[in-house]
């Protein structure tokens, strides 16, 4: 399990950290999320390895995807997009008609990636969850 909370650790800091106030990222750190999260949730995540290592992971339940996160080592080489495609077909198999997520208006990069995936915008809203003024996309995919 500490390399599913190096990966979250490490998203952390390459896109979250640098978008949220210092007080949000000490909380963070201090209240050791990563391994929260990963306590709670872990053994439904679906995890992607390179030669043994665990760079990344998918996490759904539902419609709902609630994380993807790929190790910035190893980012744009086709990861995320491999743990999506496997998310979409599961949630597609057990009769969703769409798939839901959320990323903030910040996170250009992970805005694009869903959009490439055919993912659109239906709401926004306050990010509650970094108490950063940050604002929450909540974005929706037909699967068929």
């Amino acid at each position: 399990m500490a390399n599913l909370r190096a990966v979250l650790h490490d998203t952390f800091n390459s896109t979250w950290r640098p978008n949220i106030t210092e007080t949000a990222a000490q909380a963070f750190l201090e209240e050791e999320k990563p391994a929260a999260y990963v306590d709670m949730r872990g053994l439904q995540f679906w995890v992607a390895e390179v030669a043994g290592e665990v760079v990344g992971f998918v996490d759904w339940e539902d419609d709902f995807v609630h994380a993807l996160h790929v190790h910035s080592a190893h980012a744009r080489r086709g990861i995320g997009r491999r743990l999506m495609d496997h998310a979409e077909k599961q949630i597609a198999a057990a009769g969703f008609a769409t798939a839901r997520l959320e990323t903030d208006t910040f996170n250009h990069p992970s805005q694009a990636f869903y959009a490439a995936r055919g993912y659109r915008e239906v709401e926004r809203y306050p990010d509650e969850d970094w108490d950063s003024g940050l604002t929450t996309v909540l974005l929706v995919k037909p699967l068929f």
